[in-house]
């Protein structure tokens, strides 16, 4: 029999960074997108953002929208697929919340300067 010792809440900037960080690590992704949307506008819908990441927790389930700048040198498609597969893992493994959707939203391109050897 599990004993209840009580609640575990986590706050959605959590889930925020988690995605964001995870988004980040992908290859070809160059940065997130800022955001321009009021924070009004984002009370107004219901929902949390920051750096290029819109979170909407539905039913303990989340929803998130992700704005990215990616490099010149990738196929965009696959980037995206990439970014959707890598942070719905993530908050599934690490808190263990389901993920309804992860939007990719490829705002830019950018052409990363090719590195000194």
């Amino acid at each position: 029999m599990e004993e209840k010792l009580g609640s575990v809440r986590i706050s959605p900037q959590v889930l925020t960074t988690i995605a964001r960080l995870t988004t980040l690590a992908v290859p070809g992704v160059v940065r997130m997108h800022q955001d321009i949307t009021t924070g009004v506008d984002r009370l107004l819908k219901g929902k949390a953002g920051s750096g290029g990441v819109h979170l909407e927790v539905v039913d303990d389930a989340v929803s998130l929208d992700l704005y990215v700048v990616a490099s010149s040198d990738v196929n965009l498609y696959e980037l995206g697929r990439t970014i959707q597969s890598q942070v719905s893992r993530a908050i599934r493994d690490m808190v263990g919340m389901p993920v309804l959707a992860v939007n990719v939203h490829i705002e830019d391109v950018e052409s990363v300067p090719a590195q000194d050897a």
